[in-house]
Formats: structure tokens, sequence, C-alpha cells
């Protein structure tokens, strides 16, 4: 266990904040399965401070999710605080993030999130600003730096604890590199020694084994796991079981990830109504398959659903296959 502010977070294993997957429906999902904090995906200060409804939407929390952490991004100084008031005073989340490590071209054209990897002194003042406008605790998600000629983490890491900030998340690519190359742990390490307050350490950690490793070459306070646990939320349960018993829990089977996928299915449509929520889940469905063997014919398929019925058939269709399967090559059929 360690903390985050005034905030108990009962494991070192924490879901990452993803753009258009990261909802309540997959949220309280992962949750289930032993993350000791799960964060939302990144939402608009604009949108918020202008009280946009499919914005507003995104605030929503489970109880059962908590303790959670709501992230927000933005442009300029003045809005990011009106956002983190609104959403420290009008929603049950118990820490607010700040992004500031989305590479995509459009945020960097208007100077914003990642930019500020640049200006220590800028993330000093937005940090500052934001932490003395609210109770929750503030914490920062960034990249080790803008590219390999910029890279400010200790320095940037240091201007967050000296505004106030609880912790900080770094992501061991810079915002050049996007998803490409090898995370960068040593400069995680750098981090870690250069402050007091938690870090906690993202990127390029794809089994519980890669978890372990992290947390002892860099020394961090918990790790960050995102595509790795996406159709797969055993990761997490797996990664929470092996860094507290060195045990390598066993892979689910098919039936296993088929419940599952459909019990994220129906959180997902209790959230956004059927035809939404059946559009949203046919990549999850596919994620969630995609180490099956056979489930590659039912992708396509899968893909053109548009009821609940249709994607539940499918998937006991694959598991039905599997299943025979194994009792062919056991010689039972």
């Amino acid at each position: 266990m360690f903390k985050i502010g005034n905030v108990n977070i009962k494991n070192r294993v924490i879901l990452a904040p993803m753009a258009g997957i990261g909802n309540s429906a997959f949220r309280l999902t992962v949750k289930e399965f032993g993350a000791g904090l799960v964060c939302c995906e990144m939402i608009s200060d604009k949108g918020i401070v202008n009280k946009n409804d499919e914005t507003l939407n995104m605030l929503y929390i489970d109880e059962r999710e908590k303790p959670i952490s709501i992230q927000i991004f933005g442009e300029e100084k003045t809005n990011l605080v009106e956002a983190a008031k609104f959403v420290d005073r009008n929603t049950n989340a118990d820490i607010i993030d700040i992004m500031m490590d989305y590479p995509v071209n459009n945020f960097v054209k208007g100077k914003a999130a990642a930019r500020w990897l640049l200006h220590p002194d800028k993330i000093y003042d937005i940090v500052s600003a934001v932490v003395d406008a609210v109770e929750k605790p503030i914490t920062v998600k960034m990249r080790i730096g803008w590219d390999n000629k910029h890279i400010y983490a200790a320095e940037n890491a240091r201007a967050v604890e000296r505004a106030g900030g609880a912790a900080v998340t770094i992501h061991g690519r810079t915002c050049s590199q996007m998803n490409d190359g090898v995370a960068n742990w040593d400069i995680i390490r750098e981090v870690k020694q250069a402050v007091s307050i938690p870090v906690i350490g993202n990127g390029d950690i794809n089994t519980p084994k890669d978890a372990k490793r992290m947390l002892d070459e860099t020394g961090v306070d918990a790790v960050m796991l995102g595509r790795a646990a996406v159709g797969n939320p055993w990761m997490i349960y797996q990664t929470v079981n092996y860094l507290e018993t060195g045990v390598l829990a066993e892979e689910p089977s098919a039936r296993e990830k088929v419940d599952v996928c459909i019990l994220h299915l129906e959180r997902l449509i209790t959230l956004k109504g059927e035809t939404v929520a059946v559009r949203e889940m046919r990549k999850h469905a596919v994620w969630y398959l995609k180490e099956i063997t056979g489930s590659n014919k039912f992708y396509n398929a899968i893909n053109t659903c548009e009821t609940r019925q249709e994607i539940v058939d499918l998937l006991n269709q694959l598991v039905e296959e599997v299943e025979r399967r194994v009792l062919v090559a056991a010689g039972a059929v």
C-alpha cells in the first residue's frame, strides 16, 4: 500500500487513462481484477467549463471503482483551474490528474499538454494554481521529454513537487516517439531519485515480470498499465498476484474470457444504451478474443453486430467450438 495525498492505494498496480477506452464500464471491470487505482480517459477542460453534455457524462463514476483519478487536459491555466474546481466539487473522484503527455499533433499545435514539458516553470505555475484551487490531491502524468534533445524529466517532476503535486507518473518515451521505440526506464529512475512524492512508472509493461523488473530497476512506487490490460483485465490480477506472491497465475479459459466480455458489454449498455454500446464493444470483443485459437474468423462478424444478442451469440458459438476441439483432442468425441 502507498498513499497519493490522503488517498490510500491498496497495491502498486494502476490502470492508465486511455482515450476512447477508459469509461466506467471498462474501469469497473478492471477494478474487479484488483487494480489499486483506476484512471478515467482524459477529459477536456473546455468541455467541462462549457458544460458540454457529452463531456459531463464522461465524469460519471461508479462507487465500486474507487479510488479513482479523473484526468483533465487543456491549453491554458484558467480553464484548467476552472475544470479542476468543477471536478473537485461535483464528482466523487478521489484524485485529479493533469495530462501533460499526449503526443498527438493537434494537441501540440495548440501548445497544450505535452508542450509544457519544455518549460518547468510553466509546469510549476499551472500545477500550483490548480493545487491552490481544489481540495483533492493533484497529480501529473507526463512523458520524459519533448524529444531526445529536450528531456527535462527530473526538473519537471521537481516542479510538480514544489507546486504541491501529490504524485507524478512518468511514461518512459518522449512525445516525438509516440508509442514507438523502447521506453527509457533509466530516466524514470532518475525522476524517482529526484523527488520525494510518489512516482508511478509507465511504458513497456507487458507482463507481470516486466512490472516487477520496473519496480526493482527504477524504485518507483507503483506501475501503470495501459494497453496490456485492454481486453485482458487478467493482466491486472496476474500482476498484483505476482508482485505479492511471486507466482504467475494461470491464463483464463475461453469461457472465462467470454463471460467477462459479456459482463463488460452489459455494463456498457447500462452506461450508454444498446446501440452505442454494441458499436463501441465490437473493438473490445475482438481484443478479448485475440489470444483464443480460431477466434480470428469471428472478427468480421463481430464488427457488423448491431445488437447485444448478436454479439453474445457469436461469443458463445466461439466457446462451443473451442470446447469441442478440446473434447476431440482428448478423444472424448
